[in-house]
């Protein structure tokens, strides 16, 4: 498999450790590639149609301008189709030729591009909108032959903030399909861009849909073997989502009929208990940026929203954390499975060697830990 990573003029120019990044990306995932600077205008428009003539290819740009209306409207023209990069903070670009936008990543959204890439080109998902806004989707993978399949239902992280995306529990997905799920792998309205009830209403939305999709596309999908796996960030969305879901909806949530309920819910490296996260201003005020307000100026959002809050949780959970991983984060999941545990819950707590990632991390120990303690509930 080869990849061509084409950049603009400008951008990477000089950079030793852009190109090393990029090539130990491709060597990971088995593949090659080339990565084109563009010296000029000229260059980079024949560098995009040399690459556009290889299929899907890495587009690495600099400035604001929409993929579409890059160089007078070429990559339209051309029929292409493009990851786009940017290193540094850009609003989303929702150009026709565009399959997904990496941004405010750093060098490091190298690695994350040529990954998303990689697994559309070797496992390549299905995806469905469950809402009208265009962060209202999943992707969809079958595992082959006949249903009915456990289906996984995957929630990222990163703190609540729209720069990271699905593709960040991609891997994840794709494995989990390889050992015989059915995977929906949701994408959100972050709270950042959109506020904290359209949050926590896509995650729901995007659960309840899962009946939708078993009926429109005969997909084979056991309903009664759902389980919910949320990392970081998208571990505080899932365990509150599985506490509303077993009956315990807080005052003011949002009503209607709970169509799919997990049988399991995972946290994996989550966010369990927002208050004290908040309080120690974990990740620059995250939390408090993503209710819009500190527990006292929205007490009951916390309330809500704090899987801590919550427990008794009324459905069984897997917490999952790492000794590597950020000390409140690793005390906060400690503390949660210690609570929900007196509460009366079913709780099974894995605890490995590794960091925050490491739980995403198909080839790592705690994601053995985590695929056996998943299989051994649901998996027939």
């Amino acid at each position: 498999m080869r990849l061509t990573a084409v950049a603009a003029p400008g951008v990477l120019t000089g950079s030793v450790t852009g190109r090393e990044t990029f090539a130990a990306a491709l060597a990971a995932r088995g593949a090659e590639g080339d990565l084109l600077l563009s010296a000029d205008e000229e260059d980079f428009a024949a560098h995009l149609r040399s690459a556009a003539a290889g299929g899907e290819f890495l587009l690495i740009t600099g400035d604001d301008t929409p993929a579409d209306d890059l160089l007078g409207g070429l990559l339209p023209r051309l029929g292409a189709t493009a990851v786009r990069l940017d290193l540094d903070p850009r609003a989303p670009d929702r150009s026709t030729c565009l399959r997904r936008h990496v941004r405010h990543r750093g060098t490091g959204g190298l690695r994350s591009a040529v990954d998303d890439w990689y697994f559309h080109a070797t496992a390549p998902g299905t995806r469905r909108p469950y809402g009208p806004d265009p962060d209202q989707h999943g992707e969809l993978r079958l595992p082959p032959g006949p249903g009915p399949f456990p289906v996984a239902v995957l929630v990222h992280g990163g703190y609540w903030r729209s720069r990271w995306d699905a593709d960040t529990t991609t891997a994840a997905a794709v494995d989990l399909t390889r050992r015989g799920f059915a995977t929906w792998n949701v994408e959100y309205r972050r709270p950042d861009r959109h506020g904290w009830d359209a949050t926590t209403a896509d995650v729901d939305a995007a659960l309840s849909a899962l009946a939708d999709l078993d009926a429109d596309l005969d997909a084979g999908l056991d309903l009664d073997r759902v389980v919910l796996l949320g990392h970081s960030a998208g571990g505080q969305l899932v365990t509150r989502l599985a506490a509303d879901r077993a009956g315990g909806e807080p005052a003011g949530a949002a009503s209607g009929p709970a169509r799919v309920r997990p049988a399991l819910t995972v946290s994996l490296a989550g966010c369990l208990d927002l208050h004290s996260i908040h309080a120690r201003a974990l990740s620059e005020g995250a939390v408090a940026a993503a209710l819009g307000g500190t527990p006292q100026e929205r007490p009951e959002v916390y309330a809500a929203s704090s899987p801590l809050a919550r427990v008794p949780v009324g459905s069984p959970l897997v917490v999952v954390c790492c000794r590597s991983d950020d000390p409140d984060l690793l005390d906060a999941s400690r503390r949660f499975a210690a609570a929900a545990v007196a509460a009366g819950d079913d709780v099974t707590v894995v605890e490995e060697e590794g960091d925050h990632f490491s739980v995403i991390d198909p080839g790592s120990r705690v994601w053995a830990a985590v695929t056996a303690a998943v299989r051994a509930r649901v998996q027939r």
